[in-house]
Protein backbone atom coordinates (compact mmCIF):
# COMPACT_ATOMS: atom_id res chain seq x y z
CA UNK A 1 0.00 0.00 0.00
CA UNK A 2 1.53 3.41 -1.15
CA UNK A 3 1.62 6.63 1.44
CA UNK A 4 -1.22 8.39 1.53
CA UNK A 5 -0.79 12.14 -0.04
CA UNK A 6 -2.24 14.28 2.77
CA UNK A 7 -1.46 17.82 1.32
CA UNK A 8 0.61 18.91 -1.53
CA UNK A 9 2.93 21.82 -2.38
CA UNK A 10 2.84 22.67 -5.76
CA UNK A 11 5.09 26.37 -7.19
CA UNK A 12 1.61 27.89 -7.91
CA UNK A 13 -0.98 30.35 -5.98
CA UNK A 14 -2.60 28.30 -3.71
CA UNK A 15 -6.44 29.55 -4.07
CA UNK A 16 -7.85 27.27 -1.14
CA UNK A 17 -7.33 24.04 0.96
CA UNK A 18 -10.28 22.61 1.97
CA UNK A 19 -10.68 19.38 4.27
CA UNK A 20 -10.10 17.34 0.84
CA UNK A 21 -9.24 19.20 -1.96
CA UNK A 22 -6.09 22.02 -2.70
CA UNK A 23 -7.11 23.93 -5.10
CA UNK A 24 -4.64 26.58 -7.24
CA UNK A 25 -5.36 29.18 -9.19
CA UNK A 26 -3.98 29.08 -13.00
CA UNK A 27 -5.38 32.70 -13.82
CA UNK A 28 -8.25 31.81 -16.31
CA UNK A 29 -8.78 28.31 -14.56
CA UNK A 30 -8.22 26.56 -11.73
CA UNK A 31 -6.36 22.78 -10.42
CA UNK A 32 -7.71 20.98 -8.15
CA UNK A 33 -6.02 18.68 -6.40
CA UNK A 34 -8.09 15.71 -4.58
CA UNK A 35 -5.57 14.76 -1.53
CA UNK A 36 -5.87 11.44 0.90
CA UNK A 37 -7.25 13.29 3.87
CA UNK A 38 -10.43 12.25 5.85
CA UNK A 39 -12.68 14.54 7.39
CA UNK A 40 -15.16 13.48 9.87
CA UNK A 41 -17.73 15.69 11.72
CA UNK A 42 -16.17 18.32 9.70
CA UNK A 43 -12.87 17.44 11.59
CA UNK A 44 -9.97 16.97 9.05
CA UNK A 45 -8.39 13.27 10.98
CA UNK A 46 -4.53 13.15 10.84
CA UNK A 47 -3.97 10.48 9.21
CA UNK A 48 -4.87 9.83 5.37
CA UNK A 49 -6.14 6.79 3.76
CA UNK A 50 -3.89 5.66 0.64
CA UNK A 51 -5.16 5.91 -2.97
CA UNK A 52 -8.51 8.13 -1.43
CA UNK A 53 -8.05 10.79 -3.22
CA UNK A 54 -7.72 9.55 -6.89
CA UNK A 55 -10.84 7.45 -6.04
CA UNK A 56 -12.83 10.24 -5.15
CA UNK A 57 -11.08 12.35 -8.44
CA UNK A 58 -11.82 9.32 -11.15
CA UNK A 59 -15.73 8.22 -9.67
CA UNK A 60 -15.97 11.97 -10.37
CA UNK A 61 -14.69 11.97 -13.53
CA UNK A 62 -16.96 8.87 -14.58
CA UNK A 63 -20.19 10.56 -13.26
CA UNK A 64 -19.26 13.83 -14.78
CA UNK A 65 -18.68 12.29 -18.37
CA UNK A 66 -22.33 9.83 -17.78
CA UNK A 67 -24.19 12.49 -16.54
CA UNK A 68 -22.73 15.25 -18.62
CA UNK A 69 -25.89 15.79 -20.43
CA UNK A 70 -27.85 16.61 -17.42
CA UNK A 71 -26.39 19.68 -16.75
CA UNK A 72 -22.56 21.28 -18.06
CA UNK A 73 -20.00 20.59 -15.28
CA UNK A 74 -16.42 22.52 -14.64
CA UNK A 75 -14.06 20.08 -16.38
CA UNK A 76 -11.68 20.93 -18.89
CA UNK A 77 -9.62 18.46 -18.70
CA UNK A 78 -8.11 15.74 -16.40
CA UNK A 79 -5.84 14.19 -18.15
CA UNK A 80 -1.90 15.37 -17.07
CA UNK A 81 -0.84 14.95 -20.82
CA UNK A 82 -3.57 17.77 -21.35
CA UNK A 83 -2.65 20.11 -19.06
CA UNK A 84 -0.14 23.52 -19.81
CA UNK A 85 3.16 22.58 -19.88
CA UNK A 86 3.95 24.31 -16.35
CA UNK A 87 2.29 21.44 -14.96
CA UNK A 88 3.68 18.48 -16.42
CA UNK A 89 6.72 18.70 -14.04
CA UNK A 90 4.10 17.74 -11.22
CA UNK A 91 3.08 14.71 -13.37
CA UNK A 92 3.72 12.15 -10.44
CA UNK A 93 1.92 14.74 -7.67
CA UNK A 94 -1.27 15.09 -9.91
CA UNK A 95 -1.57 11.70 -12.01
CA UNK A 96 -4.83 10.59 -11.56
CA UNK A 97 -6.22 12.92 -8.52
CA UNK A 98 -6.09 16.41 -10.08
CA UNK A 99 -8.75 18.19 -12.92
CA UNK A 100 -8.61 21.40 -14.47
CA UNK A 101 -11.54 23.29 -13.91
CA UNK A 102 -13.66 26.53 -14.83
CA UNK A 103 -13.46 29.23 -12.28
CA UNK A 104 -17.31 30.05 -11.12
CA UNK A 105 -19.44 31.55 -8.41
CA UNK A 106 -20.24 28.97 -6.23
CA UNK A 107 -23.27 28.95 -4.44
CA UNK A 108 -23.14 29.00 -1.05
CA UNK A 109 -25.46 26.14 -0.63
CA UNK A 110 -25.00 22.55 -0.73
CA UNK A 111 -27.97 20.81 -2.66
CA UNK A 112 -28.75 17.40 -0.56
CA UNK A 113 -30.84 15.17 -2.49
CA UNK A 114 -32.35 11.91 -0.21
CA UNK A 115 -33.23 8.84 -1.26
CA UNK A 116 -33.43 7.24 2.01
CA UNK A 117 -33.89 8.33 5.82
CA UNK A 118 -30.34 8.60 7.40
CA UNK A 119 -27.61 10.28 8.38
CA UNK A 120 -28.71 13.97 9.71
CA UNK A 121 -32.14 13.68 8.64
CA UNK A 122 -33.02 10.96 10.44
CA UNK A 123 -32.02 13.20 13.72
CA UNK A 124 -34.46 15.71 12.56
CA UNK A 125 -36.69 13.47 11.58
CA UNK A 126 -36.54 11.94 15.17
CA UNK A 127 -36.51 15.36 16.69
CA UNK A 128 -39.24 17.18 14.59
CA UNK A 129 -41.18 14.81 12.19
CA UNK A 130 -39.69 16.93 9.17
CA UNK A 131 -36.45 17.22 7.35
CA UNK A 132 -35.33 21.32 5.93
CA UNK A 133 -39.38 22.10 6.58
CA UNK A 134 -40.56 18.78 4.46
CA UNK A 135 -42.85 17.23 6.93
CA UNK A 136 -43.12 13.55 6.73
CA UNK A 137 -45.42 10.74 7.56
CA UNK A 138 -45.00 9.34 11.49
CA UNK A 139 -43.45 6.27 12.00
CA UNK A 140 -40.47 6.07 9.41
CA UNK A 141 -37.97 3.67 10.19
CA UNK A 142 -34.19 4.42 9.72
CA UNK A 143 -32.88 3.63 6.12
CA UNK A 144 -36.36 3.58 5.03
CA UNK A 145 -36.63 4.42 1.57
CA UNK A 146 -39.09 7.50 0.60
CA UNK A 147 -41.91 7.32 -1.95
CA UNK A 148 -40.11 10.18 -3.78
CA UNK A 149 -36.30 11.66 -3.20
CA UNK A 150 -36.05 14.71 -0.53
CA UNK A 151 -34.50 17.69 -1.76
CA UNK A 152 -32.72 19.35 1.45
CA UNK A 153 -30.80 21.87 1.06
CA UNK A 154 -27.91 23.02 3.63
CA UNK A 155 -25.52 25.79 4.31
CA UNK A 156 -21.95 25.55 3.75
CA UNK A 157 -20.27 26.36 6.67
CA UNK A 158 -16.86 27.94 6.99
CA UNK A 159 -16.21 26.78 10.65
CA UNK A 160 -18.12 24.04 12.23
CA UNK A 161 -21.37 22.14 10.90
CA UNK A 162 -23.37 22.41 7.88
CA UNK A 163 -26.85 23.29 8.86
CA UNK A 164 -30.07 22.10 7.26
CA UNK A 165 -32.40 24.43 5.51
CA UNK A 166 -35.78 24.98 3.79
CA UNK A 167 -35.81 25.52 -0.10
CA UNK A 168 -37.74 28.90 0.72
CA UNK A 169 -34.87 29.87 2.96
CA UNK A 170 -32.46 28.83 0.38
CA UNK A 171 -34.23 30.92 -2.48
CA UNK A 172 -33.97 33.73 -0.05
CA UNK A 173 -29.61 33.40 -0.27
CA UNK A 174 -29.54 32.57 -3.85
CA UNK A 175 -32.50 33.27 -5.66
CA UNK A 176 -35.32 31.84 -7.03
CA UNK A 177 -34.18 30.55 -10.39
CA UNK A 178 -30.67 29.51 -9.59
CA UNK A 179 -32.70 27.31 -6.21
CA UNK A 180 -35.09 26.02 -9.01
CA UNK A 181 -32.46 25.19 -11.08
CA UNK A 182 -30.17 23.63 -8.50
CA UNK A 183 -32.98 21.40 -7.40
CA UNK A 184 -34.07 20.06 -10.74
CA UNK A 185 -30.90 19.40 -11.35
CA UNK A 186 -30.16 17.10 -8.36
CA UNK A 187 -33.30 15.21 -8.59
CA UNK A 188 -32.05 14.61 -12.31
CA UNK A 189 -28.27 13.77 -11.62
CA UNK A 190 -29.32 11.78 -8.16
CA UNK A 191 -32.54 9.65 -10.19
CA UNK A 192 -29.83 8.77 -12.86
CA UNK A 193 -27.17 7.81 -11.07
CA UNK A 194 -29.20 5.72 -8.54
CA UNK A 195 -30.74 3.89 -11.69
CA UNK A 196 -27.04 3.04 -12.46
CA UNK A 197 -25.78 1.99 -9.06
CA UNK A 198 -28.77 -0.35 -8.53
CA UNK A 199 -27.12 -2.27 -11.39
CA UNK A 200 -24.31 -3.16 -9.81
CA UNK A 201 -25.78 -3.98 -6.57
CA UNK A 202 -25.15 -0.87 -4.92
CA UNK A 203 -28.13 1.53 -3.68
CA UNK A 204 -27.17 6.13 -3.41
CA UNK A 205 -28.89 6.53 0.15
CA UNK A 206 -28.15 10.19 -0.08
CA UNK A 207 -26.09 12.73 -1.91
CA UNK A 208 -24.63 16.40 -2.15
CA UNK A 209 -23.63 18.67 -5.50
CA UNK A 210 -22.55 21.67 -5.45
CA UNK A 211 -23.19 24.22 -8.66
CA UNK A 212 -21.37 27.70 -9.61
CA UNK A 213 -22.31 30.49 -11.54
CA UNK A 214 -20.76 31.17 -14.97
CA UNK A 215 -22.37 33.66 -17.57
CA UNK A 216 -24.35 31.05 -19.11
CA UNK A 217 -26.12 30.08 -16.16
CA UNK A 218 -25.27 27.21 -13.39
CA UNK A 219 -22.92 24.46 -13.73
CA UNK A 220 -21.51 21.16 -11.68
CA UNK A 221 -18.63 21.83 -9.72
CA UNK A 222 -16.76 20.35 -7.01
CA UNK A 223 -17.19 16.55 -6.89
CA UNK A 224 -19.84 13.90 -8.36
CA UNK A 225 -21.67 11.74 -6.49
CA UNK A 226 -18.35 9.62 -4.08
CA UNK A 227 -17.71 7.95 -1.04
CA UNK A 228 -16.89 11.25 0.52
CA UNK A 229 -20.29 13.07 -0.44
CA UNK A 230 -22.70 9.94 -0.64
CA UNK A 231 -23.77 6.85 1.26
CA UNK A 232 -23.91 3.84 -1.22
CA UNK A 233 -25.09 0.99 0.55
CA UNK A 234 -25.31 -2.55 -0.25
CA UNK A 235 -28.53 -3.02 -1.97
CA UNK A 236 -29.11 -6.48 -0.61
CA UNK A 237 -29.00 -5.81 2.76
CA UNK A 238 -31.37 -2.32 2.64
CA UNK A 239 -33.61 -3.12 5.14
CA UNK A 240 -36.13 -0.31 6.91
CA UNK A 241 -34.65 -0.10 10.96
CA UNK A 242 -30.86 -1.69 10.30
CA UNK A 243 -27.73 0.37 9.04
CA UNK A 244 -26.93 -1.19 5.83
CA UNK A 245 -23.55 -2.30 5.22
CA UNK A 246 -21.62 0.86 3.58
CA UNK A 247 -18.94 1.95 0.94
CA UNK A 248 -17.93 5.27 2.15
CA UNK A 249 -16.79 7.13 5.13
CA UNK A 250 -19.30 5.58 7.74
CA UNK A 251 -17.19 3.06 8.63
CA UNK A 252 -14.80 5.72 9.93
CA UNK A 253 -17.85 7.76 11.28
CA UNK A 254 -18.97 4.35 13.26
CA UNK A 255 -15.14 3.64 14.72
CA UNK A 256 -15.17 7.82 15.92
CA UNK A 257 -18.34 6.95 17.54
CA UNK A 258 -16.96 4.46 20.15
CA UNK A 259 -14.64 6.85 21.44
CA UNK A 260 -14.72 9.83 23.98
CA UNK A 261 -14.18 12.10 21.42
CA UNK A 262 -15.85 15.36 21.42
CA UNK A 263 -16.14 16.03 17.33
CA UNK A 264 -13.65 18.89 16.96
CA UNK A 265 -10.39 19.63 16.49
CA UNK A 266 -8.09 17.81 16.63
CA UNK A 267 -9.43 14.59 15.42
CA UNK A 268 -7.98 11.27 17.45
CA UNK A 269 -5.65 8.66 15.35
CA UNK A 270 -6.79 6.14 13.30
CA UNK A 271 -5.52 2.56 13.62
CA UNK A 272 -4.13 0.48 11.05
CA UNK A 273 -6.93 -1.43 10.66
CA UNK A 274 -10.01 1.42 10.21
CA UNK A 275 -7.91 2.99 7.68
CA UNK A 276 -6.87 -0.32 5.64
CA UNK A 277 -10.96 -1.32 6.02
CA UNK A 278 -11.75 2.42 4.53
CA UNK A 279 -9.61 2.16 2.09
CA UNK A 280 -11.41 -1.42 1.04
CA UNK A 281 -14.49 0.44 0.95
CA UNK A 282 -13.47 3.07 -1.60
CA UNK A 283 -11.84 1.17 -3.49
CA UNK A 284 -14.57 -1.58 -3.86
CA UNK A 285 -17.12 1.42 -5.08
CA UNK A 286 -14.93 2.62 -7.63
CA UNK A 287 -14.75 -1.26 -8.83
CA UNK A 288 -18.47 -1.78 -8.73
CA UNK A 289 -19.76 1.99 -10.12
CA UNK A 290 -17.09 1.84 -13.04
CA UNK A 291 -16.56 -2.05 -13.75
CA UNK A 292 -12.54 -1.16 -13.54
CA UNK A 293 -9.70 -1.67 -10.94
CA UNK A 294 -8.17 1.93 -10.11
CA UNK A 295 -5.13 2.54 -12.21
CA UNK A 296 -1.97 2.11 -10.72
CA UNK A 297 -2.68 -0.48 -7.84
Amino acid sequence: MREAVVATSLDLPLARRGKVRDVYDLGTELLIVTTDRLSAFDVILPQGIPDKGRVLNQISLFWFKMLGSSIPNHIIAADVADFPASLKPHRETLEGRSMMVRKTDPLPVECVVRGYLAGSGFKDYKRTGSICGLTLPAGLLESQKFPFPLFTPATKAQTGHDENISFDEMVKVVGFDHAETARGASLTIYEKARRHAETVGLTIADTKFEFGVVKQGLIWIDEALTPDSSRFWETSKVEPGKTPPSFDKQFVRDYLETLPWNKTAPGPDLPPDVIAGTRCRYLEAFRRLTGKELPGL
